[in-house]
C-alpha cells in the first residue's frame, strides 16, 4: 500500500486549505496536483474517484476520501488530534463545525455580489456568534478540549487568521484568542506552514476565481 497523501483541488484555498492546515500540524507530507479545466474535472468524476461528483479529493492509505468533514476525521483520529473519549469528540466536532461555517461565509465571497454588506453581517456574526464561543471556551485552558492541541485548534488558528485578514483588529475584544495565536505559532509544525513557501495558500485573487469557475464550468 502507497503511503504517499495526494490531494487534488484547485490551486487556492477553498474546501482543501483545512486540510492543509491538519496535515502540516500532523507533520504529514502531502503532494498536490491543481485542476485547471473542467476536462480533468469531468474525468475524476467518469473513472469513480469522487464518490459524490464533488471535490476535495485526498488520496491516503489506499483510499480516496471525499466530502471535507470526513477527511478531517479521520486524519484527525489517525494522526491523535481528535478526543481520548465521545465526550471530547463531540466537543471538538461542535467547535470544528462552527468554524467551518464561518469560515465557508469567507471562502464564497468571492464569488458573490454586494461583498460590503455580506462583508458587515460576517463580521458581526464572528463577533456576536462565534469568537464568544471561543473566547470562553479558551478561559478554561489553553486549548480548546482536553488540554492538548486538537484539529479544532488547528482549525481556530486558521480561522483567526482569515477573519484577521479581512477585519484587522477584530481580535481586540477576544483577548483569550488573540493569546492562542501566540502560543500556536510556537508549535513547530504549525510555524514551518506559516513560513513563506509553505504548502498554505494565499488569500483567493482573480486568477483563483476564474479557474474555479473554468474547472467547475459555472
Amino acid at each position: 500500500m502507497c503511503d504517499k497523501v495526494v490531494l487534488t483541488y484547485v490551486k487556492g484555498r477553498g474546501r482543501m486549505e483545512s486540510i492543509r492546515w491538519v496535515l502540516a500540524a500532523a507533520q504529514v507530507e502531502f503532494e498536490e496536483r491543481f485542476l485547471t479545466c473542467n476536462e480533468e474535472y469531468l474525468k475524476l468524476q467518469a473513472d469513480g474517484s469522487l464518490m459524490f461528483q464533488q471535490l476535495p479529493l485526498v488520496e491516503m492509505d489506499g483510499m480516496k476520501l471525499v466530502q471535507t468533514k470526513a477527511i478531517l476525521h479521520y486524519i484527525a483520529e489517525k494522526y491523535n488530534l481528535h478526543g481520548k473519549d465521545a465526550k471530547e469528540r463531540v466537543r471538538i466536532d461542535m467547535y470544528t463545525e462552527g468554524l467551518m461555517d464561518l469560515m465557508e461565509m469567507i471562502m464564497t465571497l468571492p464569488f458573490q455580489t454586494d461583498t460590503e454588506s455580506k462583508l458587515a453581517n460576517i463580521e458581526t456574526r464572528a463577533k456576536e456568534r462565534y469568537l464568544p464561543v471561543f473566547e470562553k471556551a479558551l478561559c478554561e485552558g489553553i486549548h480548546l478540549v482536553g488540554g492538548r492541541m486538537t484539529c479544532a485548534d488547528v482549525l481556530l488558528m486558521e480561522c483567526s487568521l482569515m477573519l484577521e485578514e479581512k477585519f484587522p483588529g477584530i481580535l481586540g475584544d477576544f483577548r483569550n484568542i488573540k493569546s492562542f495565536q501566540g502560543r500556536m505559532t510556537q508549535c513547530p509544525a504549525i510555524k514551518k506552514f506559516l513560513e513563506p513557501g509553505s504548502k498554505r495558500k494565499g488569500q483567493p485573487d482573480e486568477c483563483y476565481v476564474q479557474t474555479v469557475r473554468k474547472v467547475f464550468n459555472f
